[in-house]
């Protein structure tokens, strides 16, 4: 068959998430070098590294700084490293239950050949209904604010470039813009958007770096950080929301022609992502000090430069591709919800997601303030999204004997005991729940409280005074 019919068939097929045995990964092979084929049909290890990579570090980028001034220097790279590695023993743990789940489906004969699976199905096959409905409700509602919270960036970074329009109306201008990623059918058509939002964050993360590095410490700098346990916490729990951005984990699995490589692809995106965070957050941190505390993002504080203005671009684009990313799972809910995951019309099932579109663009308008907004997120649902539901659901999955005896994945070779995964995983559990849920909740929540009432909510611009006043 030769590659251009190939990529006719690619594209036509690309709604339809389908199994690849060797012949096709064979035909696959053949096609590289349709043009087409090569920018849009991905399903490797380095399209789920990049996925993974690109989908980890967004508009965080910008707020670390902002976490480093509520918790100082020290704690704010401690913690990174530490959430880092949490985050991807729970992505692990994530990719066990999900090969466990498709092999014990694939033994009855159930064919995923039209089907995307989600992280709720692989719940609701390994320990029922119950957990289905908490996987659905934590996973959709994180998801949501996520993509929230990247539609209120755009609008945030845009302002800094161009301050004509107040961010509300930037808000109004992107969300329709976020709107088209309908037309994006699945994780398998990110290849390209995946390669090119790494490189936008890596250029971000650098300029960020070197831009704080030039610019020097400002006149007086103050690092009196920590200060306060509600600043602190708030934080803690912004850390807590990097390194949980697998909540579509499962989807990119899934897009994979060999899931069962994913296991420690997390785990080297993070080690990438840690280059990145690290250094950009800890050179703003020490040229501004406390000023951050009132400027949630990095841009604010940096002199307008064509350097910074690229980086505002680029992480425009980037933010755009993280909304198709938080997006995507919530479509194929609602598609699943509505009878829609089947059909092949790219113009009927995009037609069918704009429903959820909608209310993500007004929560952006009600709620501009997108730093309160990652902590509260990260507390009170990535929490349990991210890092107590994988943890308690994998003990749960092998708690007797004969499922551990006949497990689809073995514990790995460096943790080589069933006993040592429980303890880590209790761990989790215990830390999460205490230091993230709790403490991080009662920090975030009267961190959020406290925003609506100073700005209110549908605020017109917000944290724009000091910006504005910088341009003269």
């Amino acid at each position: 068959m030769v590659p251009q019919k190939l990529a006719e068939e690619a594209i036509v097929s690309s709604f339809n998430e389908t199994e690849h045995d060797g012949k096709e990964e064979e035909k696959i092979d053949q096609s590289m070098f349709s043009v087409k084929s090569l920018l849009w049909h991905g399903g490797s290890v380095y399209d789920a590294w990049f996925s993974c990579a690109s989908n980890q570090v967004a508009q965080v980028l910008l707020t670390l700084p902002y976490s480093f001034s509520q918790m100082g220097m020290l704690s704010g790279i401690i913690l990174q490293i530490f959430y880092g590695f949490m985050g991807s023993w729970t992505a692990y743990l994530i990719s066990v239950l999900y090969i466990e789940y498709r092999s014990r489906k694939e033994k009855e004969n159930v064919s995923f050949k039209n089907h995307v699976i989600q992280w709720f199905e692989v719940l609701d096959g390994l320990l029922g209904p119950s957990w289905k409905a908490v996987g659905l409700a934590f996973n959709c509602t994180f998801l949501l604010f996520g993509s929230v919270i990247q539609l209120i960036a755009c609008a945030s970074n845009i302002y800094y470039v161009n301050d004509h329009l107040d961010k509300r109306t930037w808000t109004y201008i992107f969300g329709a813009c976020c709107a088209t990623t309908v037309f994006i059918p699945s994780f398998h058509n990110y290849r390209m958007w995946s390669f090119l939002g790494l490189g936008m964050t890596t250029y971000t993360a650098w300029y960020l770096t070197i831009a704080a590095l030039v610019h020097g410490q400002v006149e007086g700098v103050r690092h009196s950080a920590p200060a306060k346990l509600v600043l602190y916490f708030t934080g803690a729990t912004n850390i807590l929301y990097t390194f949980g951005g697998h909540a579509v984990t499962v989807e990119i699995m899934h897009a994979m022609w060999k899931p069962q490589k994913f296991k420690y692809i997390y785990l080297l995106a993070t080690l990438y992502v840690f280059t990145l965070t690290i250094p950009s957050a800890a050179s703003v941190y020490w040229a501004f000090g406390d000023q951050l505390l009132n400027h949630a993002n990095a841009f604010s504080l940096l002199p307008k430069n064509r350097f910074r203005d690229t980086a505002v671009i680029l992480m425009l684009i980037h933010q755009f591709i993280t909304f198709g990313f938080a997006c995507t799972p919530l479509y194929f809910v609602w598609e699943k919800v509505i009878g829609m995951h089947d059909t092949k019309s790219i113009c009927l099932r995009a037609l069918a997601r704009l429903p959820v579109v909608i209310p993500i663009w007004f929560l952006a308008i009600i709620f501009p303030f997108f730093g309160p907004i990652n902590s509260a997120v990260g507390a009170l649902l990535v929490s349990f999204t991210v890092y107590i539901i994988p943890s308690l659901a994998h003990m749960l999955t092998y708690r007797k004997a004969s499922a551990r005896q006949n497990a689809a994945e073995k514990p790995p070779f460096f943790l080589p005991s069933w006993a040592a995964m429980y303890v880590i995983n209790t761990f989790v559990v215990v830390w999460v729940f205490i230091v993230g849920f709790g403490f991080g909740g009662w920090a975030s929540v009267t961190n959020f409280v406290r925003q609506v009432d100073t700005f209110g909510l549908f605020a017109k611009c917000y944290q724009c005074k000091a910006p504005t006043a910088q341009h003269h």
